[in-house]
């Protein structure tokens, strides 16, 4: 015979509980653990606080654990992890049943933002060291993530010069009116409460107005200023430029930035000169999609020695960009009917990064094809910048079919760590403002993501540690991670 369960508030034990047993052996609290006793946060730029008066302070090791621990369990807020402190077994044990509160949580984060984004970089080396990170295929990508703010409490350009507008209408109005009341001796008459003073208000909106033109912007935040409007997944708020570089085989995140650009055709570059700072070399070959398309990235990855695929517009019809062939000894290009495009003049391109030749065709108005290459009454124009011969030896990259097959990969190489932050993770909106601060949350995201995966081939039996006495965790990460004298190799059980 059997009994059903249930809560005995009156039990009483032999001996009290010890810490050490509140969590199992493979939970993710002990692997967290062990990755942040193993780092030398003093030498990463955390502070270690003494104080001289009243209670001790909280050790970094300690904050850095609940943060780590805290976006490895979807919790984003400060108070939600001073909660997780009090009643999260995980967390608990991790804290070793300390409960900093949410103001400390939030001062510690502020303080070390710089050394926060640095831990992203210890962990992605400690896989390297492990021969985790593949240097075959890496892809690069961005996504939109919404600003803290709210984008009807934002700035509109229109709307503010309608406002100034109608407000030095109304101004004049009520001038009048003032004039007229105190001709008729009706008595002492004032404008109503808040345009009593309307020169400061129209100066104040004069300094929005001039703030966005010197961002070369039509909209701006006054609560954070360096978010932009950006259009995301059936959305356009303000938001965020989130990048990331994946690995193909491990699907590590192998570098990560924020960007207030809305678009990425400056981007690609930079990214990779992160992975090679790093990793000490890039991959092979990194691909990325249409929106990275740049002539002029395209020459600097190969002044840089980066191998990159970067997808191009498909040449559709017979009258394309592409079907033009420039000749720079007779400084013409070459329309597909055989006729000749003289230089026209030279002016700044898209984007006023770089100076374009331009080239117009002057029989346009005898040309039988005339409309079918171009509806501009003025005849085909082509522009040619310096950066036309990486674009043209990029088109002849293509041409092959096993890059082709690469490039094709990106989706499920990139999309899907994109994809674990926003619906596995539940992070669609940034919880800070301002870029150094997104930046540092960015960073955090992309770390835990990648010990996620960590966690995984250890708690797995697939990550071993050698010269190493290993318990069913790992004991003495510390000798690993600080220096990395020992090496590390990936193992297999079915091997």
């Amino acid at each position: 015979m059997s009994y059903e369960i249930g809560a005995d508030y009156d039990q009483h034990y032999l001996l009290p509980p010890r810490i050490e047993d509140w969590v199992p052996q493979d939970h993710p609290a002990r692997f967290i653990r062990e990755y942040i006793d193993a780092l030398d946060l003093k030498n990463l730029g955390f502070n270690e606080r003494k104080a001289r008066d009243g209670r001790p302070n909280y050790r970094a090791d300690l904050l850095l654990k609940v943060w780590t621990y805290g976006y490895f369990m979807r919790i984003y807020s400060t108070r939600k992890l001073e909660q997780a402190c009090r009643e999260h077994m995980g967390m608990i044990w991790l804290t070793g049943n300390n409960a900093p509160d949410h103001n400390t949580l939030w001062r510690f984060f502020r303080d070390h933002r710089k050394a926060l984004r640095k831990i992203f970089k210890e962990g992605l080396v400690v896989a390297a060291k492990a021969e985790l990170v593949g240097m075959v295929l890496h892809a690069v990508d961005g996504t939109k993530i919404k600003a803290k703010v709210a984008t009807r409490n934002g700035w509109d350009r229109k709307d503010l010069k309608k406002l100034l507008k109608r407000m030095d209408g109304s101004i004049d109005e009520m001038m009048h009116e003032v004039e007229r009341l105190e001709g008729e001796e009706i008595g002492e008459y004032r404008l109503p409460e808040g345009l009593d003073d309307p020169e400061k208000l129209k100066a104040t909106i004069k300094e929005l107005l001039q703030e966005m033109d010197e961002i070369d912007r039509d909209h701006l935040h006054p609560n954070d200023k360096e978010a932009r409007m950006m259009k995301g997944d059936g959305w356009t708020r303000f938001a965020y430029n989130a990048q990331a570089v994946v690995d193909k085989e491990s699907g590590l995140i192998v570098a990560e930035d924020v960007v207030n650009d809305e678009g990425d055709a400056h981007q690609l570059t930079r990214m990779i000169d992160q992975v090679a700072e790093t990793l000490g070399e890039s991959a092979e070959e990194t691909v990325a999609d249409g929106g990275y398309y740049s002539g002029e990235e395209l020459a600097k990855a190969e002044n840089k020695g980066y191998n990159v695929i970067v997808s191009m517009r498909k040449s559709t019809g017979n009258y394309h960009s592409s079907h033009f062939e420039y000749d720079p000894q007779r400084n013409i290009c070459m329309c597909p009917e055989g006729k000749e495009l003289p230089y026209q003049r030279t002016k700044l391109g898209r984007g006023k990064r770089y100076r374009v030749q331009v080239y117009q065709c002057k029989n346009h108005r005898e040309c039988p094809y005339r409309w079918q290459c171009s509806r501009d009454k003025n005849g085909r124009q082509i522009e040619i910048s310096e950066y036309h011969g990486a674009i043209l030896r990029q088109r002849d990259k293509q041409k092959h079919l096993d890059n082709l097959e690469k490039l094709r990969k990106r989706k499920t190489i990139v999309e899907p760590v994109f994809g674990q932050i926003k619906e596995c993770m539940g992070f669609t909106r940034f919880t800070v403002n301002g870029l150094e601060w997104v930046k540092t949350q960015w960073s955090l995201l992309c770390t835990v993501v990648n010990l996620k995966k960590m966690y995984k081939w250890w708690r797995e039996g697939r990550l071993v540690i050698r010269d190493l006495s290993l318990a069913p965790i790992l004991t003495n990460t510390a000798n690993l991670l600080h220096g990395f004298r020992y090496a590390c190799v990936p193992t297999y059980s079915n091997v």
